[in-house]
């Protein structure tokens, strides 16, 4: 299951970041009193009581304002809070309410999610009395914390999560989601046209003409699709401070983050590039089954050493992901877009895929009798048992006497045995070592 979103939003200078680097736990955002210095959205992942989010720091949100750079803040905010499930309206207690509230908090109810109102800077009892003048912003959820000093974050975390449980879907009414990203210009949008056999989302030779996050429902072999047609994700040295396109890339991102397949497109005719690189780590930290597809494919000339060239390429440029699956398509002509949607199914299958935690240890064992553990400093690794504890992508834990003798080359023989014995091709697995408590 994707991670939610929590936004925190408010006018300048509240202590929106001095609350996020809190609740992070480090000093992720730049913490000034300066208004309007913090001008990128920022994410940290958080985890509260078992319940795991995805905070977002944004800029102030300044009404009334006609500067273009506080402008582009408030647009940036405003996509935070469309991609958040719970936003976090920050107010600041010593100054009051001010005209500048009511219009973030009208604008915040239009969004209709839930909406915490969060008093910030009650430092002292004056202070925690002045709170209650809040309640005239038409709230009924409204909690006082200190985020300099720590203050109230506990409750406030609480209430957060709250919103946070959603009740499993029935199965059978699944809709599988698949995000499509890419450089601009990949034929993303070519790729889901040709899909659902309409031209659904522009198509131009234009480089950044998708600018959202687009989701496209449809019906393939009895099975409910959804694709998400996503937009060109550039270098960040090319995409202009002031440019909207700044701000489509979070969607990209997001749209990762709640898909349940991924397919990471490349252009056939520019070759494997570094951008392509960043964009494929980014799907692969967050653990989702992945198909590359090489598009264009027709349009290049090959020879009978030319696949053989990409194939190296590609197990060279992405080494780090060398469970995903490779596939070359024409999107204009609909070249083996069949071959696609078979290698994003057995990826899918293969990310929800559950081992027995007998028939793990049975293979733990055999590759232990294969390949003795690591020794250092004359201590030897002793791997006790293993289980799975959670899939998409699997989790795999291994108890041993020390994590520490774990060599990193020797984790990665286990991964590799475990990918030969079981089936997780298209799709990254998760294995760590944690000590065996003795009694």
């Amino acid at each position: 299951m994707a991670k939610p979103f929590v936004a925190i939003v408010g006018r300048p200078n509240v202590g929106k970041s001095t609350f996020f680097n809190k609740i992070a736990g480090k000093r992720i955002s730049i913490v000034e009193d300066t208004p309007g210095v913090t001008r990128d959205r920022i994410y940290a992942d958080v985890e509260w009581l078992t319940h795991e989010f995805t905070l977002i720091d944004t800029g102030g949100i300044d009404p009334r304002t006609t500067d273009t750079i506080l402008l582009q803040m408030k647009m940036q905010a405003q996509l935070a809070v469309e991609v958040a499930d719970v936003i976090l309206f920050l107010v600041d207690a010593k100054q009051g309410v001010v005209p500048a509230d009511y219009e973030v908090a009208d604008l915040l109810r239009r969004a209709n999610k839930p909406i915490i109102t969060v008093v910030n800077k009650t430092d002292t009892a004056k202070d925690e009395q002045s709170m209650y003048d809040f309640y005239a912003l038409g709230t009924d959820n409204l909690f006082s914390i200190s985020a300099a000093q720590g203050l109230g974050l506990g409750d406030l975390l609480d209430e957060i999560v709250s919103h946070l449980d959603t009740e499993p879907g029935d199965e059978d009414e699944e809709i599988v989601k698949i995000a499509i990203v890419g450089k601009p210009n990949v034929g993303k949008s070519s790729l889901v046209n040709r899909i659902i056999g309409e031209e659904r989302t522009i198509v131009s030779d234009i480089a950044g003409t998708t600018r959202d996050a687009i989701d496209v429902p449809f019906e393939r072999g009895g099975t409910r699709f959804t694709l998400i047609d996503t937009a060109g994700i550039r270098r960040k040295a090319r995409i202009a401070s002031k440019s909207i396109e700044r701000y489509s890339v979070i969607r990209a991102f997001a749209a990762v983050r709640r898909a349940d397949a991924v397919v990471v497109m490349i252009d056939a005719q520019e070759g494997i590039t570094e951008q392509d690189v960043k964009i494929a780590g980014f799907v692969h930290e967050e653990g989702k089954p992945t198909v590359i597809a090489v598009n264009k494919w027709d349009a290049i000339e090959k020879d009978t050493h030319t696949i053989h060239k990409y194939n190296k390429d590609i197990a060279s440029d992405f080494a780090f992901m060398s469970y995903a699956k490779t596939v070359y398509i024409s999107a204009l002509r609909g070249q083996r877009i069949d071959k696609l949607f078979d290698m994003l199914k057995v990826s899918r299958e293969n990310n929800r895929r559950r081992i027995t935690t007998g028939l793990l240890n049975e293979c733990i064992s055999e590759a232990i009798t294969m390949v003795e553990p690591p020794t250092d400093k004359g201590r030897r690794l002793k791997i006790y048992y293993a289980t799975q504890v959670a899939a998409c992508p699997p989790f795999i834990v291994i108890f041993v006497n020390d994590e520490r003798l774990m060599h990193f080359s020797y984790m990665r023989y286990l991964e590799n045995f475990l990918r030969k014995s079981f089936d997780f091709s298209g799709t990254p697995i998760r294995i760590v070592a944690r000590n065996k408590k003795e009694k």
